[in-house]
């Protein structure tokens, strides 16, 4: 099979979805390989390299959407979409369900929407989600710091404190993969840490893993007005696959916050877990609302794209494979990797995006 992999268009997003070692798995498994030119380039990727190892490079994103299967990062903005065709593979991170417009444009384009975010591996688990999470977590306390900042109209703590004086004082709403590495980087820098989840059975394992540096709370209003009030960095790392993020903090408690307290929402992705929280980019990522920084970027693994695209290719590539060699037809032999299937020949296919933006939903049994 011809596979694309455009340069991403969006807003600092230098990440690719295909690296050279990537590539040269395909093609030693039979495929072609066609990479629009300078598409790694700004991460040290270079046409050079995918040149050696077999791949095509072409000058514009036109020749790599006329190829069967595209393996991309970001879903596809707005001058991608007439680029689209029917039939034609999409696999990529796409995030319909707070994106009415890219949805409607998949479905005009009738392509084959296979999203990133919610494969699916024997256990249940989101494996090509988790490379991203663990970037977006541990970045959301760089920025989280950096917005404390006094430049940034943060409140001018020091998340580590030093001797003689408090330390900062992180509160993280979700207990999964962002969850946890950003309480490890929290913990790192010497931070206090609260972690907020409904699901004591995962509480339990945080405080297995970190012991006494973590305090751990059942996630319940009540709590979560206590702490953030009470926060210095609040990080948003709630997730419902495929779902929009439900509002846990509201404006009236972002008032509530301390001034040049900061928020970090990484499930912006997925239409943001904060009232007060709406996209941002990494070019000018942060912006002060009811006197709290919010950080909000969409893309936020892209701000350390090289280690991000490493760990993308790593996981996505074994099924990138199985897609290439059996088409439609690896939907059929792969249960996890069908529950990936958002979009299917102008057909919905993930219950949760029907329901969020009103679509009627299809179960793929009835398609494939």
């Amino acid at each position: 099979m011809k596979i694309g992999v455009p340069k991403e268009i969006k807003d600092h997003e230098f990440r690719v979805g295909v690296t050279p070692a990537g590539a040269k798995v395909l093609i030693d498994a039979g495929h072609e390989v066609l990479v629009q030119t300078l598409a790694g380039d700004a991460i040290g990727f270079h046409d050079e390299m995918y040149q050696a190892v077999g791949a095509q490079i072409v000058p514009s994103p036109k020749e790599v959407y006329q190829c069967p299967m595209v393996v991309k990062v970001k879903e596809p903005q707005t001058s991608e979409f007439p680029l689209l065709w029917e039939c034609q593979i999409l696999f990529t991170y796409l995030h319909l369900a707070p994106d009415p417009e890219q949805t409607k444009q998949l479905l005009a384009q009738k392509v084959i929407g296979v999203a990133y975010e919610t494969v699916t591996d024997a256990q249940g688990r989101l494996p090509l989600l988790v490379p991203m999470s663990e970037v977006a977590g541990r970045i959301a306390i760089q920025a989280g710091a950096f917005g404390l900042q006094m430049i940034n109209g943060g409140r001018g703590v020091l998340l580590g404190g030093v001797p003689g004086v408090q330390r900062g004082n992180v509160v993280i709403i979700g207990g999964g993969v962002v969850g946890t590495e950003a309480a490890k980087m929290a913990l790192g820098l010497g931070a206090h840490v609260t972690i907020l989840d409904s699901n004591l059975a995962r509480l339990r394992q945080l405080d297995d893993l970190f012991g006494p540096a973590l305090r751990t709370r059942f996630s319940e209003s009540h709590a979560i007005e206590e702490l953030v009030s009470e926060a210095d960095l609040v990080v948003g790392a709630v997730l419902l696959p495929g779902h929009a993020a439900p509002k846990l903090i509201s404006r009236a408690l972002v008032k509530k916050m301390r001034p040049g307290a900061v928020i970090v929402d990484v499930a912006i992705d997925q239409g943001g877990c904060v009232e007060t929280a709406r996209p941002t980019t990494h070019s000018d990522s942060m912006y002060v609302e009811e006197g709290v920084v919010h950080y909000c970027v969409t893309n936020m693994p892209g701000a350390c794209a090289r280690t991000a695209t490493m760990a993308l290719t790593n996981a996505t590539l074994p099924y990138a494979l199985q897609l290439a060699e059996h088409g439609e037809d690896a939907l059929r032999q792969n249960p996890g990797l069908r529950e990936g299937l958002n979009v299917y020949k102008g057909q919905v296919t993930n219950r949760a995006v029907a329901q969020d933006l009103g679509y009627e939903y299809k179960a793929t049994s009835e398609l494939l």
